[in-house]
């Protein structure tokens, strides 16, 4: 969990300079490790970006553990730091990652209680 928060602040930092793409990585990948450390916590893990989603969707959002808006903001933000992480001409625009910024933050504190209240 350390990690996901930690990955929060790079995102708000890489916001500051407008670097709208390296945000969205960073909220992926803070999502990424939030999840991963529910997951941990449950003796689940996968070695795959692909695996773990999987399982993200059906130990977290088919059991309804969390609202259906973070299961489909998390999807977008694989697909969106796919595209930006990997395809040249792809740009990230403001409007559409600074939303994300305060939903990531809820969204790893969520995944935390999660944990907490399962331990």
């Amino acid at each position: 969990m350390e990690r996901a928060r930690d990955t929060i602040i790079e995102a708000e930092n890489m916001a500051k300079i407008f670097h709208w793409n390296t945000c969205t990585n960073r909220l992926y990948y803070s999502c990424f490790y939030a999840i991963n450390a529910f997951l941990l916590s449950n003796q689940l893990a996968s070695s795959k970006h692909t695996g773990v989603r999987a399982l993200f969707n059906l130990h977290l959002m088919k059991t309804n553990l969390l609202p259906k808006e973070f299961g489909k903001m998390y999807n977008k933000l694989f697909l969106y730091r796919q595209q930006s992480d990997y395809e040249d001409l792809f740009v990230m625009k403001e409007e559409k990652v600074v939303p994300w910024i305060s939903k990531t933050k809820e969204f790893v504190n969520l995944i935390e209680k999660l944990i907490i209240s399962r331990s």
